[in-house]
């Protein structure tokens, strides 16, 4: 086991666990585990005897989204160049990422689940966007990701009321391809990454590059992530720092 203070990683054979480690924060995105996280998912991608990376989050949640504490304490969200950018690293991945969602996975947690291959979900997982409970708009793909995982519609109703929905729902909506019991979550991941492992993995990199490839042929979803990207709305600190108790509040209650 590797342990930085932010991120710990494990080996099981071909697959490395990820895991993100800041539990007393509902592992929140701060800059420190963003920059931690993208060195840990590049180091496996570079690493040739790993063929799968199977990415989780410390119990209780999976992510809570951006740190909101250190934002509304002034701490500018785009000050991460790209390659200290957990979501432009995944996007950039040539080793498949499984992701295994434990707990509350939202808003940029959700974009960063959005950004794996393929999700296993604890029965206790929840998702959920709260980006316009907080006042911004995503800039880690969630107007283009999401609708892909659950449909256009759907996915409007989840960006603009903010509701959660349950790992159950999930499932039904094919924003998940598992639900397991929650003390099963990482065995039932690392046997699909095993199983991965298991092929031809020139023919495994080369499949998972054409369907990175594929949605992004006609331009129109790669334009849209660009539109997001660079048109993020972003709050004055203060205002950050009022809206925080409410969405921890409403996260809580859900």
């Amino acid at each position: 086991m590797t342990s930085g203070s932010l991120v710990h990683t494990t080996n099981h054979g071909a697959v490395r666990v990820v895991e993100m480690h800041r539990p007393e924060a509902r592992n929140a995105l701060s800059v420190a585990l963003q920059r931690e996280l993208a060195a840990a998912l590049h180091a496996a991608d570079e690493d040739d005897d790993i063929a799968c990376v199977v990415f989780t989050g410390a119990d209780p949640a999976f992510c809570a989204g951006l740190d909101l504490k250190e934002l509304g304490g002034g701490t500018a969200p785009g000050s991460l160049t790209s390659a200290e950018s957990p979501f432009a690293t995944l996007w950039a991945m040539r080793t498949p990422v499984i992701g295994a969602i434990n707990g509350a996975c939202a808003t940029g947690g959700l974009e960063l689940a959005l950004a794996c291959d393929f999700l296993v979900a604890s029965e206790h997982a929840k998702f959920g966007d709260t980006h316009a409970r907080v006042g911004f708009t995503p800039a880690g793909g969630m107007s283009v990701l999401l609708p892909q995982a659950v449909g256009l519609r759907k996915a409007r109703e989840m960006s603009l009321t903010g509701n959660f929905v349950d790992a159950v729902e999930a499932h039904r909506l094919g924003l998940v391809n598992h639900v397991v019991p929650h003390d099963e979550l990482i065995g039932r991941a690392i046997q699909l990454g095993s199983d991965l492992a298991a092929g031809d993995q020139s023919a495994v990199r080369e499949l998972k590059h054409l369907y990175d490839r594929g949605w992004k042929l006609n331009g129109g979803d790669a334009i849209a992530l660009e539109l997001e990207v660079f048109g993020s709305r972003r709050l004055a600190p203060e205002t950050i720092a009022e809206r925080r108790e409410q969405v921890i509040a409403r996260n809580k209650a859900n």
